[in-house]
């Protein structure tokens, strides 16, 4: 018996968790949210309790919340430690699928610990058990397995031996890495079982950088010695890769200018002069001009998302071909694309050195300049900044990026702001962090705290709509128990802007999008500033663009969250940039504006052009 140690599935579960390490010798699983209930309380609650300060539990307001907190937190971190989550069975669990999905198109790590029904079912069925009429083997938690990269149910004791390694490996593996699941039977948690005390031993997991297939390298070296324009789209991958200075290296070397994708800017400052901007739907006009002209996309570390493409219409060049780098072949197969299958930094060492001396200079230095000018006009305070006057959210954007400094990190997600924002932002190195993979909304607060936790010497400034705010805020109060500080720039349009001028677009009429569209007898007339008081931030309204400048600054003494309302206007758009974006318009049975809409998008549809 000395070999072996009694313990319960959920307490032996906690204390394996809590050793397993990075290359640096830190936790990899830092801790874990909770809301506890029936389906986890006594067992891995009570694991949590007594593993302590080795494996810290934190208390969240919300399932999906909590876990946006976590992916935000790895994120941030480049996939370099992760969070766990932990609910009850039943709403608890189906209330983080969403979440998990967001982890998933991501391609980001983190642990889900979702109770489970009883495994020997005596007492079935269990409150809150979705019962399947043609399947005893289903739960609720079956809704994630879609949605997770690794999905797994505990219902004996002694299978946490080969389902957590099974984890881990997905969660630091990065071709496969995403989000895992473990259900978790509710009176397995509490079954003992004499574990081998070397399970219990200390393992550095390493992230391991795969190198790529040298015929596949020759490939595209031959591919892009035979260009005359190419240009790189900068990928998520790139950061992942912690492969910035590589990539911009790169560029430079070769004259090849890049475009940073949502998930991939910020990997090098705006001000490099080979940073072109953003490519596609919501990109920068020099962005769109050389991928417009180019024979060669080089994608790095991207999957080339609708939006990046513009729908397949950014790309106008004929003639043009596509390289795919990326850690996953089911990415860099995608479109025809030439496939060069590895890790972004030891690729671009590959590609450099099959190059050689070669360089390019197809492009245009000032138009570069030129963008960044126009930006500047759009993101300018208003000539008239007065309490009357409703500043556009690219004046808003000028505001913040007046007063942001080297350390500046603004986050957000869904609405109207991450179309300007990739746009317009111009930020330092790291100082962006978008998630618009699956553009949620509600990732916004919960995400800023977790962005906060993981860079504390960052200033971190969440740009919310009052929609996405609406959704789930709940979070805030959790940063202000933990004194966890950001500031959020709140946008109240009164309503969903964003898609109401996506409405009017496809020629649709404005309905239940904006407030004053909605079938009710009364507009709410929410106090956003005393909500957010009620939690206990520091919550006040900027009257004009100056005022919020001069809030923005302020804030920056403050250990728990500030929150800062500005009224804008809805209709305008970014006023720069962009590109076509495939949104279906009615073929049939509307008046003449869906009509003159379709015109336009059977125009733009003929463009389209997948790589084949």
């Amino acid at each position: 018996m000395g070999n072996t140690i009694r313990l319960t599935a959920a307490q032996a579960l906690v204390r394996w968790l809590s050793v397993q390490q990075t290359e640096e010798g830190e936790r990899f699983i830092e801790g874990v949210w909770a809301i506890f209930g029936h389906g986890n309380v006594a067992g891995l609650g009570e694991a949590l309790h007594g593993i302590g300060d080795a494996l810290p539990t934190w208390r969240g307001q919300n399932e999906q919340t909590m876990a946006h907190a976590a992916i935000a937190y790895a994120k941030t971190l480049k996939r370099q430690k992760a969070m766990a989550v932990t609910s009850s069975i039943g709403p608890g669990s189906t209330n983080m699928v969403t979440a998990a999905a967001l982890a998933h198109v991501n391609r980001l790590p983190v642990l889900f610990l979702c109770g489970d029904v009883f495994a020997n079912r005596r007492p079935d069925p269990v409150l809150q058990q979705i019962e399947d009429f043609d399947d005893g083997t289903v739960s609720a938690n079956d809704c994630f397995k879609p949605v997770s990269r690794y999905f797994d149910r505990i219902s004996r004791p002694e299978h946490i031996m080969t389902a957590l390694p099974r984890a881990m490996r997905t969660m630091t593996d990065p071709v496969d890495c995403g989000p895992v699941t473990l259900a978790f039977c509710q009176d397995v948690q509490a079954e003992a079982f004499d574990y081998p005390v070397s399970f219990f031993e200390p393992k550095v997991w390493r992230t391991r950088r795969l190198s790529p297939d040298p015929v596949e390298v020759e490939a595209a070296v031959a591919a892009i010695k035979a260009a005359e324009c190419p240009v790189i789209i900068s990928g998520g991958g790139v950061i992942y890769s912690r492969a910035e200075a590589e990539l911009a290296a790169f560029a430079q070397a070769h004259g090849i200018p890049f475009a940073e994708t949502q998930a991939g800017k910020g990997a090098n400052a705006a001000s490099h002069p080979m940073n072109f901007g953003s490519p596609g739907v919501t990109g920068s006009a020099c962005a769109n001009e050389l991928c417009a002209k180019a024979d060669l996309i080089i994608g790095i570390g991207t999957r080339f998302q609708d939006f990046t493409t513009g729908s397949w219409t950014t790309f106008d060049n004929p003639a043009r071909k596509l390289i795919s780098v990326n850690i996953h072949g089911y990415d860099a197969a995608k479109h025809g694309a030439i496939p060069v299958v590895g890790d972004a930094r030891t690729v671009l060492a590959a590609l450099a050195e099959g190059l050689g001396g070669k360089t390019f200079g197809a492009f245009s230095a000032q138009s570069r300049l030129d963008w960044q000018a126009a930006v500047a006009r759009v993101t300018g305070a208003p000539e008239a900044d007065t309490p009357d006057y409703l500043p556009t959210d690219a004046q808003v954007i000028g505001a913040v990026q007046r007063v942001s400094t080297e350390d500046t990190v603004v986050m957000c997600a869904a609405g109207t702001m991450p179309g300007a924002l990739q746009v317009l932002w111009q930020p330092a190195q790291g100082g962006y962090h978008m998630e618009y993979g699956y553009s949620c909304m509600g990732y916004e607060v919960a995400g800023a705290m977790g962005i906060a936790l993981a860079a504390p010497g960052k200033e971190v400034i969440c740009m919310v709509g009052d929609g996405s705010y609406m959704m789930a805020n709940s979070e805030l109060a959790t940063a202000v128990m933990r004194k966890i500080p950001f500031t959020i720039v709140l946008t109240d349009n009164r309503g969903y802007g964003c898609i109401n001028r996506l409405q009017i677009e496809c020629g649709g009429a404005e309905f239940n999008n904006m407030y004053k569209d909605c079938n009710v007898e009364t507009q709410p007339e929410i106090d956003f500033v005393m909500h957010a008081r009620s939690m206990g931030a520091h919550a006040e309204k900027a009257a004009t663009i100056a005022e919020l400048e001069a809030k923005i600054a302020e804030a920056r003494g403050r250990d728990i969250p500030s929150v800062i309302l500005i009224d804008t206007d809805a209709v305008p758009g970014t006023g720069a940039g962009g590109a076509w974006w495939d949104v279906a318009v009615p073929q049939a049975g509307g008046p003449e504006r869906l009509e003159k809409a379709r015109g336009k998008y059977t125009e733009n549809a003929a463009r389209q052009r997948v790589f084949d």
